[in-house]
């Protein structure tokens, strides 16, 4: 397959310019304190659901495998740390239901060292072998999606990839832990790039970069500049136009070569695979080092937040502990969002730990939530502003008053809501308070549903 050539352009049609409200692109990544207990939830990603390997009073030390994936599509979990598991049972999810969890109790004394895992040696690895050592570490999209890392870079056998597309727009307000993921770990970043240009067979790699981040862009290219001639290929860094939802593949494959992924296809249909610079900065230390996923960096941020930040926390910590120590400690539920305020969600509550998917934290204050919550909603005006604003080129106002009359059959079938990756746009812009995405959330699970039952 031919290689495509890229270029600096618009980014794409439509899509919104939201306050970017990027507090803490400044501030070094800080390393959060180990909490008295963690609670490592077994449904963090997309996929089945591993299985719990260890017992209620067995001890476990930081690193160690905790739950066995039976299953393609799903990965293990590790300890977050060093202790003795608690509880093996059902507690509260960020999304509000009860699920299959661990609990440990960390030891007050422990160093919480990594002390599974053994470094290796990669050189030699074949592409089989790396996407083998990938699911070992438990990794998944750290972007949000939580899809497996090792299912996103494992080439259908009817397909070749020749790009590695590697996602550093970030463009969500607020959120900044893969901005400083490129300035402070660049030489990791550009490590995991090369394992993932061998797990696919890509013959090259493009970082794309908005160009509100200029500090990233300098710092990933002289990483690029250490790390020579590689074997893997060619490595390149680009900037692309700040622009809402840019971070959505389909956005970012169009800003950097000029073409559009067919309607219900994925990117390795040109050739390609996207994966988030979050996610390969990870894979760079873990892989070498033969460790799992144990910690991911959180933005902890908003107005309600007196000491907002970038920080590395352990998997399974509580909600609460995190809002405390970064200068939140009196805040409600209601006041947080968990991951960015265009596509993220509500908290369910203060107790939930913090997951692999977890790329954000804002917190609100409590009046511009209430005023929020105050808003009416009208009905529709016609003014067209949601189809100028959706990137996909859908009709919301249409699908929104489809959903309103439980037409959802309708909506999957001649409205194109699956090609809908619920970025909020359309809600953003509605002059009607209409909550758009949420009604279109609904009617997906509904569709969902329906297809399971048959």
């Amino acid at each position: 397959m031919k290689l495509l050539s890229y270029f600096r352009g618009e980014a794409f049609q439509r899509g919104v310019h939201p306050p970017s409200q990027k507090l803490t692109a400044q501030t070094r990544i800080r390393r959060l304190p180990y909490p008295a207990r963690v609670t490592v939830p077994l449904s963090q990603h997309i996929g089945k659901v591993p299985h719990a390997i260890v017992k209620v009073g067995q001890e476990v030390v930081r690193g160690e495998p905790i739950a066995r994936s039976d299953d393609w599509l799903s990965v293990p979990h590790h300890a977050p740390v060093t202790g003795v598991v608690e509880f093996v049972g059902l507690r509260p999810s960020a999304r509000g239901p009860w699920i299959e969890s661990i609990v440990i109790r960390a030891h007050p004394g422990a160093t919480q060292d990594d002390l599974w895992g053994q470094p290796r040696d990669l050189s030699e690895a074949t592409s089989g072998d790396i996407l083998q050592m990938i699911w070992d570490t438990g990794m998944v999209g750290l972007g949000g999606a939580a899809f497996p890392t090792h299912a996103k870079l494992t080439v259908p056998k009817q397909a070749k990839v020749h790009t590695l597309v590697v996602n550093g727009c970030e463009c969500e307000p607020y959120l900044t832990c893969d901005h400083r993921v490129m300035v402070e770990q660049a030489d990791d970043l550009i490590t995991g790039i090369r394992y993932g240009m061998r797990a696919t067979g890509a013959v090259r790699a493009i970082v794309g970069i908005e160009d509100n981040k200029p500090d990233a862009l300098l710092a990933v290219r002289a990483a690029i500049e250490r790390a020579g001639t590689v074997p893997e290929g060619e490595i390149h860094a680009e900037l692309v136009p700040t622009k809402y939802p840019q971070g959505s593949e389909k956005m970012l494959i169009m800003a950097l070569f000029g073409v559009e992924i067919p309607a219900g296809g994925l990117p390795v249909a040109l050739g390609m695979v996207v994966n988030n610079v979050g996610t390969l900065a990870a894979l760079g230390k873990l892989l070498p080092a033969g460790r799992g996923l144990t910690e991911r960096v959180v933005t902890i941020t908003g107005p309600g937040v007196a000491k907002p930040g970038d920080y590395i926390v352990p998997l399974g910590t509580p909600l609460r502990f995190v809002l405390d120590y970064a200068g939140a400690p009196d805040v409600d539920a209601k006041q947080i969002i968990l991951g960015g305020p265009m596509m993220g969600q509500a908290a369910a509550s203060l107790d939930v730990p913090i997951t692999k998917g977890m790329s954000g934290v804002l917190v609100m204050r409590g009046d511009e939530m209430a005023a929020q919550a105050d808003r009416k909603t009208y009905p529709c005006i016609k003014c067209a502003e949601c189809v100028e604003s959706c990137p996909m080129g859908l009709n919301p106002s249409t699908l929104g008053m489809l959903a309103a009359k439980r037409e959802y059959d309708l909506m999957g079938s001649a409205y194109h809501l699956g090609e809908c990756f619920e970025c909020g746009c359309c809600s953003y812009v509605c002059p009607s308070n209409i909550p758009l995405v949420q009604q279109f959330r609904v009617a997906k699970q509904i569709l969902r549903e329906k297809a399971i039952a048959k």
